[in-house]
């Protein structure tokens, strides 16, 4: 009989979908196998079948993948800001895009009066390129009140209720995923607290069921702001979410600048999760999403592509359900995009095409393994087998024998070199022909908590001794041990507080992640030999945040180590801006002083 079938996508209702066209006068559309057909002439059909295709081609892909990408408002405000550069994107296999131009004023410009030509020419565009995506709902339009500007509209509950009721109701069938409000508590008012943010959840969540039950909400913080999400569920979002969203780019930083902070961003889902499973059980497990997450091309070019492959990676390893890159192209917002302003694809934009080929757009986790004890692996079942991404902690290149002959696959340039060992980097590669003996290695390993110097899970204490050779021991600093400036005052036994990141610290996750216990961090310090005038204050992340402990500590003299003590009982080490305590001087007087160790002791809890 001849013709075109197109099987295999799905209904609203969940059962299978045949598009048949033949060579007759009539033909069977949305047909469900098995069951009756419905029949129209093929030249009603034609005018429509590429956007149909395109609809149920989105219908297969309902499921959020790990790799999408997001816009700055420049570059996304309308079907022709996307048109300048999301082709590029899609060229490469991205399917996941974070959200068209929603926003409160944009579709109610005036009180009561809708407009949705702009939204819907976006959205078919989004559509005919192939994209799942998401929606947000944010913003306070120039008709409300001039005192809720640049803040959450609680002033107007019941206004913002039948935004999110009309917005989610006319893009219904089309989006799926709808996050509250952009990283709060950015963008909310100056007094705006986590309750504010609860109540405006809460009103978009029943507007937004009530539209569209199948909908899922999401609920959204900062960085990787846990301590915040907390605050909101506890003030009365309890219940009231599908899904999380972060931006975690300050733990991104760490690993981009090869600090050797791997594990802590291995650690930002788990922490997320433990704080679900103690504040709201029944979501505990609910999606993560990286709504934006990039690296600035400042840092260079290389240095992008390699933070991207390492995120992605470390990603999915972790189960973050998918992870929209800021951005697709260079807008109003630095240089972060794939694209430069120009349109031209940056390295990072060929890495991500690579891996996207070799992933998949549904990768395994597999597990994790240390290379020569001491080089990270990821192992995954990719697009066509197992797949190992790879690379060296900052220093000397590493000689890794893999033990048979493997394929190494450059991540930028998709080149493949068939060997049995390689000089591993911090430049990240990847590996087929995956030995057996690894891949059991990384499957044994997966549920076990990935080591940062070792496993400090059990350790009563964590510390960090300065000097030429840092020996860190569950506690580091931001610096890492690879400083070029360590000190060699005294003996060569101390580092200088006015060392960039060297008075900044991370507690191994393992050890001590969002449980509140009561601890007590140590700090052995003198002054320079000049006996400058010097001190400090310790700030760490508590259950309301950054705090002060205590009182500002002036360095005695230099004539001998001081050691100075504070007790905690508040502490909630999440690392939202990638690390949990440090010592600050309020700039460079007072920061005259060594560190020669600090430690991080759990107390028992009656210890006082």
């Amino acid at each position: 009989m001849g013709g075109i079938y197109i099987v295999g996508s799905r209904n609203h209702w969940g059962l299978p979908i045949e598009i048949r066209v033949r060579q007759s006068n009539f033909v069977s559309y949305g047909k469900p196998l098995n069951h009756c057909c419905n029949m129209i002439h093929p030249k009603a059909l034609f005018a429509g079948v590429l956007a149909c295709t395109a609809a149920f081609s989105l219908a297969e892909e309902s499921d959020l993948g790990p790799f999408g990408i997001g816009s700055c408002y420049t570059n996304n405000r309308s079907a022709e800001d996307n048109a300048r550069w999301i082709p590029q994107m899609e060229a490469i296999g991205l399917k996941f895009y974070r959200t068209p131009h929603t926003d409160w004023g944009a579709v109610e410009p005036a009180e009561g009066k809708w407009s949705w030509e702009t939204l819907d020419q976006q959205m078919d565009y989004l559509t005919q390129r192939h994209f799942v995506f998401g929606g947000i709902l944010i913003g306070n339009p120039k008709w409300n009140s001039q005192d809720a500007r640049g803040a959450l509209p609680i002033n107007n509950l019941a206004g913002w209720s039948r935004y999110v009721s009309e917005v989610v109701k006319h893009a219904e069938g089309r989006i799926k995923h709808w996050e509250v409000w952009n990283e709060p508590p950015n963008f909310t008012g100056k007094d705006q607290t986590p309750a504010d943010y609860a109540k405006i959840v809460v009103s978009a969540y029943d507007a937004a069921k009530a539209a569209d039950p199948k909908c899922l909400v999401g609920l959204a913080a900062k960085s990787a702001h846990v301590n915040y999400l907390e605050q909101v569920i506890k003030a009365g979002a309890k219940d009231h979410f599908d899904f999380i969203t972060l931006h975690p780019y300050e733990v991104l930083n760490g690993i981009a600048d090869n600090v050797g902070t791997e594990a802590l961003f291995l650690h930002i889902v788990p922490t997320l999760r433990k704080m679900l499973a103690a504040q709201n059980p029944a979501k505990a497990d609910v999606p993560v999403i990286f709504t934006e997450l990039g690296c600035d091309a400042k840092k260079g070019a290389e240095t992008q592509a390699q933070a991207l492959i390492k995120a992605y990676t470390m990603g999915i390893a972790q189960g973050v359900d998918c992870i929209q890159w800021f951005e697709g192209m260079d807008g109003d917002s630095g240089p972060m995009g794939l694209l430069d302003g120009k349109g031209t694809p940056r390295r990072a934009y060929k890495a991500l095409a690579q891996m996207i080929k070799h992933f998949g757009q549904h990768p395994a986790y597999l597990g994790w393994l240390l290379l020569n004890d001491k080089d990270y692996a990821f192992v995954f079942e990719g697009s066509k087998g197992p797949l190992l991404a790879a690379w060296a902690p900052k220093g000397a290149p590493d000689h890794v024998d893999f033990g048979r002959t493997v394929q190494v696959v450059d991540p930028v340039t998709g080149a493949a070199t068939a060997s049995n060992s390689y000089e591993l980097t911090v430049a990240p590669i990847l590996v087929t022909g995956v030995p057996d003996n690894l891949i059991r290695q990384a499957r044994e390993n997966k549920a076990k908590p990935f080591p940062w110097g070792g496993d400090y899970s059990n350790a009563k204490s964590v510390s960090v001794t300065m000097g030429e050779r840092n020996a860190e021991k569950g506690l580091h600093t931001m610096a890492g041990a690879a400083v070029a400036e360590a000190v060699v005052a005294y003996g060569g036994s101390a580092r200088a507080g006015s060392i960039p990141g060297g008075n900044v610290f991370i507690v191994d996750p393992n050890f001590l992640a969002y449980t509140t216990t009561p601890i007590e961090i140590t700090a052995v310090v003198r002054r320079n030999e000049a006996n400058d005038n010097s001190g400090f204050k310790l700030v760490y992340e508590s259950t309301s945040g950054f705090k002060t402990a205590g009182n500002w500590y002036t360095v005695p003299d230099n004539k001998q180590w001081h050691t100075v003590h504070w007790k905690i009982e508040d502490a909630q080490f999440v690392n939202y801006w990638g690390y949990n305590f440090a010592l600050e001087s309020d700039g460079s007087k007072f920061n005259k002083y060594y560190i020669q160790s600090v430690t991080v002791t759990k107390l028992d809890p009656q210890t006082k």
